[in-house]
């Protein structure tokens, strides 16, 4: 791997990092622990791993299309991932800090879509990087139901 490789992995782990700190920005906090949650909601703890693998393979999945193509060949598929990305930041900002569930469930959604969307413009591409996000799709689907279970049992 040469020079500008390397440092285009650091600078995609970096925008991961930088978009994951909205989950440390906007902490679930007591307002979320007096939420009524489903019974098959897993223990907090298990929620900062899991994103962290998450967004590890994010990184590495946009990565591999920029190696492959470039931002100037990867255009579409790189624009679609940059907005998967900015939805992902939005969620704890909406969810937690507004204590809002009904619109972190609308846009959840609207991540969810992204990010299949970037899985079928990343595919074309390097298929790896796809099947990359395919886990991130499956938490993200979990993460609806969890959202959806939350505003669902929390309606005033």
């Amino acid at each position: 791997m040469d020079l500008v490789s390397i440092l285009g992995l650091l600078g995609f782990l970096g925008v991961c990092f930088v978009v994951s700190t909205t989950g440390a920005i906007f902490r679930p906090g007591e307002w979320y622990e007096r939420l009524a949650k489903p019974r098959w909601r897993p223990p907090n703890r298990v929620f900062a791993p899991a994103w962290a693998v998450l967004y590890l393979s994010i990184a590495v999945s946009g990565w591999l299309v920029w190696r492959d193509a470039g931002f100037a060949g990867a255009a579409v598929p790189l624009a679609i991932y940059a907005v998967q990305l900015a939805l992902n930041a939005a969620w704890s900002g909406i969810f937690f800090g507004l204590r809002r569930p009904d619109l972190a469930f609308a846009e959840i959604v609207a991540l969810w879509l992204s990010i299949a969307a970037t899985i079928a413009a990343f595919h074309p591409v390097h298929a790896g990087a796809a099947w990359l996000l395919v886990p991130h799709l499956c938490w993200v689907t979990f993460a609806a139901a969890l959202d959806f279970a939350a505003w669902r049992l929390n309606r005033a």
